[in-house]
């Protein structure tokens, strides 16, 4: 299964293992969601390729996430994860906005999400940290 999502917090990880997978390997599709302009999503994908992890970039600014992509997330890390409530986008949402957080909302402004998101074989880690990807991938 695909999943999507993102986080620019540095520092700020959580990873949910799919069980039913037993795990990951190098072999497994690796994706990683993002946009391309972020810092953290540029310093993940210099740090996939320094390990020599084939893997594939998804900007969701140009490719939007699916709908069921979307709630297969939000119920995967939560929505106290999966949006970027310190970026400029989320402050300048209204306050029924920010209570009412949806696909709709999202799609309209990818950028709520965080980033970057890493994606393999069921495993689902927001965030950037080389430790806990080396944990996961390896």
């Amino acid at each position: 299964t695909a999943y999507e999502i993102a986080s620019c917090l540095v520092g700020s990880e959580m990873c949910i293992r799919d069980s039913s997978t037993g795990g990951s390997s190098m072999t497994d599709s690796l994706k990683i969601y993002g946009i391309k302009n972020c810092d953290t999503v540029k310093k993940a994908l210099k740090f996939l390729s320094s390990q020599s992890l084939p893997h594939e970039f998804i900007d969701f600014r140009e490719n939007l996430i699916s709908e069921d992509l979307y709630k297969t997330m939000e119920k995967a890390v939560g929505i106290e994860l999966l949006i970027n409530k310190r970026s400029t986008t989320y402050r300048s949402l209204t306050d029924n906005e920010k209570q009412n957080i949806d696909y709709e909302l999202v799609s309209k402004y990818p950028t709520l999400i965080k980033r970057p998101v890493l994606i393999q074989n069921g495993d689902v880690m927001v965030g950037f940290s080389e430790k806990k990807y080396l944990e996961l991938l390896l």
